[in-house]
């Protein structure tokens, strides 16, 4: 094959939707052969909430670990929780993977930034359908709800968004897209709206009074999770900046506020240059922002949830109106080497156990690009540089 010939396969969508569609065939046929422990979490979130039981309980029987589910996911699994788990895990992860497709595709991006995030994010993609975790339908919804506002779809906006929140309360980052619609009033409704949708919804299958006591359930399974995932340095989840940061300095008894309040700031700092929002450009960097502070001050972040970074990582090098410095592109290497690679064969498993897992040091070259970030939006004049490229172009 000519380098010419392997540019245009590299650069049609339809090598890219078989790659991403098999993905999800040959993951879910693995899956369905290996043991599929998640999705059986996940299939029992609707068979518990039809015959209520607690969602947050110990179920040893039937499944490994415990649910952190908000009670709507009973109804977004319910297809697949009444098919046959071979063919349902099958099919779920069919699902996630085209969700998250169909919204990169459906995005507000040029075909080259397209590519860009299907080809750099299809690793960790694999990543998390190995893991049948729902974090790959995250990344859809928090883009779902940047397109549907650029679009001025704000009904559809908030439903995503309230997607996101009532299932795993990580997409509530789309509320960063409120100042970027224009009726805000609107805007506001809707989200009022699909909230009481989605608060009663379950009830159609259980009982008001039980989906109101697993609301409080649910707040005290994620408190309880949040403490467990804090409080550990060889736990898989908290592989996080605030993760990080405690493990590194093995002092468990600080608050991650102290994390947490300075991150906010320098994302407040660049967020809120109120005149850079009618920059495109911008307001992608906003997207790729709120993507990469889920994964990086979530002390739930696991292996599985990198694929939300690395969705953001493409955006945050393929979208901007200047030629990217070599340093740029040194870190987006580096965190594909680094931190994608991470956690597979590649690299040893005495390195994994003794210094990679125990210091969530997958976070690092992350934390790295939202620092660069942060900076490009708290210095750069978005408005000015895109008007430069028009008038070289």
């Amino acid at each position: 094959m000519t380098l010419a010939k392997a540019k245009t396969f590299l650069s049609d969508y339809r090598t890219t939707f078989v790659l991403w569609l098999m993905l999800g065939v040959v993951s879910g046929i693995i899956k369905a052969h290996r043991g599929y422990n998640n999705f059986l979490i996940y299939k029992y979130v609707f068979w518990n909430t039809l015959e209520q039981n607690d969602l947050y309980l110990h179920y040893p029987e039937k499944f490994n670990d415990l649910n952190h589910y908000g009670p709507f996911f009973s109804l977004v699994i319910a297809p697949y929780a009444l098919m046959p788990e071979w063919l349902g895990v099958i099919l779920w992860n069919v699902s996630l993977a085209m969700l998250l497709y169909v919204a990169v595709r459906t995005s507000r991006f040029s075909r080259y930034e397209i590519l860009f995030m299907l080809w750099y994010a299809a690793h960790d993609l694999l990543t998390c359908l190995f893991m049948t975790q729902f974090n790959i339908a995250v990344a859809a919804l928090i883009l779902f709800s940047f397109t549907m506002t650029e679009q001025k779809k704000d009904f559809w906006a908030a439903f995503f968004i309230c997607a996101g929140v009532f299932v795993k309360l990580l997409g509530i980052v789309g509320l960063a897209f409120f100042f970027f619609s224009r009726n805000k009033t609107k805007f506001i409704l809707s989200l009022c709206f699909w909230s009481i949708v989605m608060f009663v919804l379950p009830m159609l299958i259980s009982s008001p009074e039980y989906v109101c006591d697993q609301y409080a359930s649910w707040y005290h399974a994620l408190e309880s999770k949040n403490m467990t995932n804090s409080g550990s340095r060889t736990t898989m989840n908290n592989i996080s900046l605030i993760g990080m940061v405690r493990r590194i300095f093995i002092d468990y008894n600080y608050s991650d506020l102290i994390v947490i309040i300075p991150g906010l700031a320098i994302v407040a700092t660049g967020y809120f240059r109120i005149k850079q929002w009618t920059s495109p450009t911008f307001r992608k960097m906003v997207l790729a922002q709120m993507m990469l502070i889920t994964i990086l001050f979530s002390t739930g972040t696991e292996n599985s949830s990198y694929v939300i970074a690395y969705v953001a990582i493409a955006i945050w090098y393929a979208s901007v109106p200047w030629k990217r410095s070599n340093l740029d592109l040194f870190l987006l290497v580096y965190a594909f080497a680094f931190g994608s690679l991470l956690p597979t064969d590649l690299f040893p498993k005495s390195l994994q156990t003794n210094l990679i897992r125990p210091y969530a040091l997958r976070a690092l070259p992350v934390t790295l690009i939202w620092l660069k970030l942060s900076w490009e939006m708290i210095r750069k004049n978005y408005i000015e540089r895109e008007q430069q490229k028009l008038h070289i172009i």
